[in-house]
């Protein structure tokens, strides 16, 4: 198999892809590749990977996009935003390793210390059609699909199994970084990347808590398995925008000591509309609400920029949140590297539109430190919204 190595937003020596394996890296990896004809050479192209990194197949050619940041400090970010997940801390990272094999790597650990003692077993709850009396009948259905029909008959009963949501999400975890099906009795349960199901953890399943975590965060990221046109496809894919802006999100949550309801990701805000007929609707990465009103917003961006200047489609985004919830301003929030801090007040509203870098190098508890500075800004503005405006003059 032919192998292909690149690393997020740095553009590649010249490759050469047939026409279909272009065009399924095209499409795979929509919006986060640039694909450029190599001059003087026919087949031949410069690959430019965006902020999406781990591993795929296409045919007979693998893929790995490993990221800009150390593989450890990318765990360090997903683990922290999935909840705190304590990774194994004797696996040696080699910056050449995808982060599939990593996530494999503390997969298995996670599950050989969980499963120590045996598979959990939990009492789930059926319904079936049978021909005798298990549980009991479901009288409604019976009639309802059966009237006048005596067997088999609709019963609903409690069934003591391995085969819990538990179980199922390690499995599934599993399959996905295998990126091939599982010969099993039965297959993975799948799941959507918005729909992981989370676990209740008392004293009978609380050893569970680490390998359960590690793969409701795999399950949240991208899988996939497709045949395009006689050519098979399949893996494993991370948006590194996502984890950041998660991160952020959770670490700031934590440091302010809030909970998400008062604190809140773009996905928990309540409805926010730039125009008075409510068609243009707003979603900032992260504000701040007390009771229904909002005293912060900011956005979150991990993005590579090029030029010198923070782009204006950030700026103005981040004024329309602070126009819509009237605020005196917001915070943009970048991963260090991509740009520097700055402060720009804009002309006639008086609004400050702040800019920050996030220093994402060091050990865990220096970035975390910094998470504390942050915080502190985010608290200053948020006071700053709750001061009565002076009257115009």
């Amino acid at each position: 198999m032919r192998r292909l190595d690149l690393r997020e937003y740095e553009r590649s020596e010249p490759v050469a892809l047939a026409v279909d394996e272009r065009d399924a890296l095209a499409d795979i990896l929509r919006g986060s590749i640039t694909i450029e004809p190599a001059a003087g050479a026919e087949g031949v192209y410069r690959l430019t990977p965006g902020s999406t990194i781990g591993a795929l197949e296409i045919g007979d050619l693998s893929v790995s996009i490993r990221p800009k940041l150390s593989i450890s400090r990318v765990l360090f970010l997903a683990s922290y935003a999935a909840g705190r997940i304590a990774l194994h801390d004797r696996f040696d990272y080699r910056d050449e390793q995808d982060i599939v094999e990593v996530l494999a790597l503390q997969l298995a650990a996670a599950a050989r210390r969980a499963f120590a003692a045996g598979l959990l077993h939990g009492y789930r709850t059926e319904q079936e059609a049978l021909p005798t009396v298990r549980g009991r009948i479901r009288v409604d259905e019976q009639l309802r699909r059966r009237f006048g029909v005596p067997l088999p008959l609709e019963v609903q009963y409690d069934e003591f199994t391995d085969d819990i949501t538990a179980n199922r999400l390690v499995k599934t975890a599993g399959a996905r970084l295998a990126r091939r099906r599982i010969r099993a009795s039965r297959s993975p349960v799948e799941y959507a990347a918005n729909a992981v199901p989370e676990i209740v953890f008392d004293r009978l399943n609380r050893h569970y808590r680490h390998v359960v975590a590690l793969s409701r965060l795999i399950l949240r990221q991208r899988s996939f398995e497709t045949e395009r046109g006689g050519l098979r496809a399949s893996g494993f894919l991370i948006d590194m925008n996502v984890i950041f802006q998660e991160f952020v999100t959770r670490a700031l949550r934590d440091e302010l000591r809030v909970s998400d309801r008062v604190f809140r990701a773009d996905d928990r805000i309540e409805r926010v509309t730039l125009d008075e007929a409510g068609r243009v609707r707003l979603k900032p990465d992260l504000t701040w609400w007390d009771g229904g009103d909002c005293t912060f917003a900011g956005d979150v961006k991990y993005k590579r920029i090029e030029d010198a200047h923070v782009p204006n489609a950030d700026l103005y985004q981040l004024l329309a949140y602070a126009t819509a919830l009237d605020l005196p301003g917001g915070l943009l929030i970048y991963a260090q590297g991509e740009r520097r801090p700055a402060q720009h007040r804009v002309r006639h509203s008086g609004k400050l539109l702040e800019v920050a870098a996030l220093d994402l190098s060091g050990t865990p508890a220096a970035l975390l430190a910094r998470i504390e500075d942050m915080a502190k800004r985010v608290r200053a503005m948020r006071a700053q919204a709750a001061v009565p405006a002076l009257p115009a003059a």
